[in-house]
């Protein structure tokens, strides 16, 4: 019987990515990768006329779907993502993985 994987990103400020993959494997979690983004929102900040958008960090991992959720539900739990950190998290199914051991 196939497991069912999920990709779990979840989306920070920048500088935080280190805690939230701390977090993630104290709920299970066996790895992360953490990708620089930058946020664009709908209104966006100008300093002397140059955009300025908020550099952002993703961490992703795949993960068995029941962990996910239990990750998922402590993020939604925990105070801290509410805070500087500004964080979302969202997950997306996942058919086949090769080359971890998930």
């Amino acid at each position: 019987m196939e497991r069912k994987m999920k990709a779990l990103y979840i989306v920070v400020n920048v500088g935080f990515a280190e805690m939230v993959v701390d977090f993630i494997r104290s709920q299970g979690a066996t790895g992360a990768t953490v990708i620089n983004a930058r946020g664009v929102c709908a209104l966006p900040k100008e300093i002397l006329g140059i955009s300025v958008d908020t550099e952002k960090e993703i961490v992703l991992t795949v993960i068995d779907g029941e962990r996910a959720d239990k990750i998922m539900e402590a993020v939604r739990q925990n105070q801290a993502f509410k805070s500087d950190v500004h964080g979302i998290c969202f997950a997306l199914p996942v058919e086949k993985v090769v080359g971890c051991d998930c």
